[in-house]
C-alpha cells in the first residue's frame, strides 16, 4: 500500500510550503480515472492556515448535525455530511457487527463491518488499470494483538503514514483493496461509553492540503461525538424494539371469529417516538356462542401504561370466562386497578353480544360511548350510563342492554380518535357519526360497508392535528342466528336423559336436512350428556345452532371440567371425550358461575350445486 510517507512533527506553516509544486491538471484527471475520487466542486476546507476560531466553528457545526440524528442511518450520514467535503473529499466508516447494546457483553470475535463510505473507491491494487469496482460492504475480523487492534485500543485518531496506521489499515481495507496512491488518510477509532465500536477512515486527495496535527483533533472530536451518538441510538433502538414487542404482545394477534358476528380492529400509536400507550381492544368467546367486546384505556404512553394495560386486559379476560354480568366485570377490573396503585386510572368499555337473542349488554366506565351504524345508513350514539373510570374505587356501575339487530355495526374506539388540541370529545364523536352515515350511503340502504374498509374509512377522519393519543378501534358486524337455526331443550339428570337427547338431536337435524349428519352427532351428545347427567343435580340444557358449522352445547352445574384421558383396554369408561375429540372440528369446556357448558362443532356438509 502506498501512502504519503512525510514525517509531521515539525511540519512548515502553509506559507513556506506555498511554492510547491502542484499537480498538473492531466495527473489529475489521471488520479480520478484510476477510481480515486470523482472531482467535486470547490468547498472551504478546515485546514492548518485557519485560525483556531474557526475550527471551533466548524466542530460545534459538525457535531450538532451529528446530534440530529435519531437512528443508527442518521448518525453515519451526519457524520458524512458534515465533513465531507469541507473536512475531507471522502469517508468511509466501519461499525462493529454486531453492535453491542448497554452493558451487553460484545460478540467475539471482534468484527467490523463497512457501514458507510462517501465519494470513495477502494482500488486492487494488483489490477489498478482496469475500472474500478463501487466499494461493496465488507467485514473485517479484528486479530486479537494485531496492529489494527492496536489502533483501536490506543482510541486516539493516527495519520495514514504513521507506522501503526500502515500496518492497521490494510487489515481494516481488505487484502486486496487500498486507498488510491497519493491520497492522504487519518484512521479515527469510535469510542463509545464502554468500548471501542468502530472507526472513521478520512481522506484527501493528493491535490489538497494535507493533514495537519491539529486535524487530529478535529477527527477525535467527531468520532467521540459520533460515537456517543451511535450508542444511543443503538439504546434507542432497543428500547422502540422492546415497546414494539410489548404493544404487540399487550393486544390480540388476530381476532376471534365467533358465530354470528364480523370483527375487525386497528390500533395506531400516537407517534414514532411513543409508540406504547395504554390503549387496548379485546373480543372474547363466551358460552352460548355470546362473544365479549372489551376496548379500554390506561391513562399515559409509557412502558408503565403498556404494563397496566396488559394486566386490566388479562384479567378482563379471566373475568370473561367466568360468564359475570358486563357491570360485575368492571367493578372487579376497578378492584384490580386500585390494588395495582392508587394512581391508576382507566376508562372501559365492556359489552356483551348474544347473536341468539339479538340483544346487547354494555357497561361502562368513564369511556366515550360507542357507536351503533344501522343497515338502513342511520348512525347513532348510544345513550350509555357513563360510569366512572376504573380506579376511583367505590363506585357502582350500571349496565344497559339494547337491541343489536342484524346487520347493525357496532364501533367502540378510545378517545384518541374524537378528541384532540383541536376538537373537544363530543365534537369528534358528532364527526365520528356524521363520518359512518356517509359511508354507509355510498353502499346503498340494502348493504352495509365493508368492516375492514369501514375501519380504514374512520381512520381517515384524522387530520394533521388529531394524532394527540393512540387509538385502539373495535368494529362489530351483528350478523345474529335466526330463531329457525336454534333447537334448546332441558334434560332431567337421569338414565334416560342420552336417549332422549339422541332423539330430539336427530328430529331437528331431519327438520334441517341435516340426516347425513345423524349418526355423528347422535354419538357425540350422546357422550356429551351422559357425562352431564352424571355428576349434575338440576336439568341439563343441550342446545343446537346451525351456522357454517352445526355447534352443540350441553351445560350443567358442575363446576368440574371434563379432561380427556386415554382410557385402559379393561376400563368400562372414559372413551366420550376421545372420540369427541377424533370427530368433532373443535371442541371445547367453559366453566361457568353456574356450572359449566361443553361444546363441540361439525362443519356442515355444503349444499350440492344446483
Amino acid at each position: 500500500m502506498t501512502e504519503h510517507t512525510t514525517s509531521h512533527e515539525g511540519r512548515q506553516p502553509t506559507a513556506a510550503r506555498s511554492h510547491e509544486p502542484t499537480r498538473p491538471r492531466q495527473q489529475d484527471a489521471d488520479v480520478a480515472a484510476a477510481g480515486a475520487i470523482p472531482a467535486p466542486p470547490p468547498a472551504p476546507a478546515v485546514s492548518p492556515g485557519r485560525s483556531e476560531g474557526d475550527r471551533l466553528r466548524f466542530v460545534g457545526a459538525a457535531t450538532r448535525r451529528i446530534a440530529r440524528g435519531i437512528d443508527l442511518d442518521e448518525i453515519v450520514l451526519g457524520l458524512c455530511r458534515a465533513t465531507v467535503p469541507t473536512f475531507a473529499d471522502a469517508i468511509l466508516v466501519f461499525l462493529r457487527d454486531p453492535l453491542p447494546v448497554g452493558d451487553e457483553r460484545p460478540v467475539v470475535p471482534f468484527v467490523l463491518r463497512l457501514r458507510r463510505t462517501d465519494r470513495l473507491r477502494l482500488v486492487d491494487e494488483e489490477a489498478s488499470d482496469e475500472q474500478p469496482e463501487p466499494l461493496a460492504a465488507q467485514l473485517c475480523e479484528v486479530a486479537s494483538g494485531g496492529a489494527l487492534a492496536e489502533v483501536l485500543r490506543g482510541v486516539r485518531p493516527v495519520f495514514g503514514d504513521s507506522a501503526a496506521a500502515r500496518a492497521a489499515l490494510p487489515e481494516l481495507l481488505g487484502p486486496d483493496r487500498t486507498v488510491p496512491n497519493g491520497h492522504r488518510t487519518i484512521l479515527a477509532p469510535l469510542r463509545g461509553r464502554r468500548r471501542v465500536i468502530g472507526a472513521a477512515v478520512f481522506v484527501r486527495r493528493p491535490d489538497r492540503s494535507t493533514f495537519e496535527p491539529n486535524d487530529l483533533l478535529v477527527a477525535a472530536q467527531l468520532a467521540t461525538h459520533t460515537a456517543l451518538g451511535i450508542d444511543k441510538a443503538v439504546l434507542y433502538g432497543r428500547e422502540a424494539y422492546i415497546a414494539d414487542e410489548l404493544q404487540r404482545t399487550m393486544l390480540p394477534d388476530s381476532l376471534p371469529q365467533p358465530t354470528g358476528v364480523k370483527l375487525a380492529s386497528r390500533y395506531l400509536p400516537a407517534a414514532e417516538t411513543a409508540r406504547v400507550g395504554g390503549d387496548w381492544y379485546d373480543a372474547i368467546p363466551l358460552p352460548g356462542s355470546r362473544v365479549a367486546l372489551v376496548v379500554g384505556d390506561v391513562m399515559g404512553h409509557s412502558m408503565t401504561s403498556a404494563a397496566i394495560m396488559g394486566q386490566l386486559r388479562t384479567t378482563a379476560q379471566t373475568l370473561a370466562q367466568l360468564d359475570l354480568p358486563p357491570a360485575e366485570v368492571l367493578h372487579h377490573l376497578d378492584e384490580q386497578a386500585q390494588r395495582l396503585g392508587s394512581d391508576r386510572m382507566a376508562t372501559c368499555l365492556y359489552a356483551v353480544y348474544d347473536p341468539v337473542a339479538h340483544r346487547i349488554t354494555i357497561a361502562n366506565a368513564g369511556h366515550p360511548p360507542p357507536v351503533l351504524l344501522h343497515l338502513g345508513g342511520r348512525a347513532e350514539v348510544l345513550v350509555v350510563p357513563p360510569g366512572a373510570p376504573i380506579g376511583v374505587g367505590g363506585v357502582d356501575f350500571e349496565a344497559v342492554e339494547l337491541d343489536a339487530p342484524a346487520g347493525a355495526t357496532l364501533l367502540l374506539y378510545t378517545d384518541g380518535l374524537v378528541e384532540s388540541r383541536l376538537r373537544d370529545v363530543w365534537t369528534g364523536i358528532e364527526q365520528l357519526r356524521e363520518r359512518l352515515a356517509a359511508t354507509a350511503e355510498l353502499t346503498g340502504p340494502d348493504h352495509s360497508p365493508p368492516l375492514e374498509a369501514l375501519c380504514d374509512d374512520v381512520l381517515d377522519m384524522l387530520g394533521p392535528g388529531d394524532r394527540d393519543d393512540d387509538i385502539a378501534l373495535l368494529a362489530a358486524r351483528f350478523d345474529g342466528i335466526a330463531p329457525s337455526d336454534v333447537a334448546y331443550w332441558f334434560l332431567d339428570p337421569e338414565e334416560q336423559a342420552p336417549g332422549r337427547a339422541r332423539r330430539l338431536v336427530r328430529r331437528a337435524l331431519e327438520r334441517w336436512g341435516l340426516e347425513e349428519m345423524s349418526d355423528a352427532v347422535e354419538l357425540l351428545v350422546s357422550e356429551v350428556v351422559t357425562n352431564a347427567v352424571r355428576y349434575a343435580e338440576r336439568p341439563v340444557t343441550l342446545r343446537l345452532l346451525r351456522t357454517d358449522v352445526l355447534r352443540c352445547e350441553v351445560g350443567d352445574d358442575s363446576p368440574q371440567l371434563p379432561r380427556q384421558r386415554r382410557a385402559r383396554d379393561t376400563d368400562e369408561g372414559g372413551r366420550g371425550l376421545f372420540l369427541v375429540n377424533r370427530l368433532a372440528r373443535r371442541w371445547g369446556a367453559t366453566r361457568l358461575s353456574t356450572g359449566k357448558v361443553v361444546w363441540f362443532e361439525i362443519q356442515v356438509p355444503a349444499a350440492p350445486p344446483e
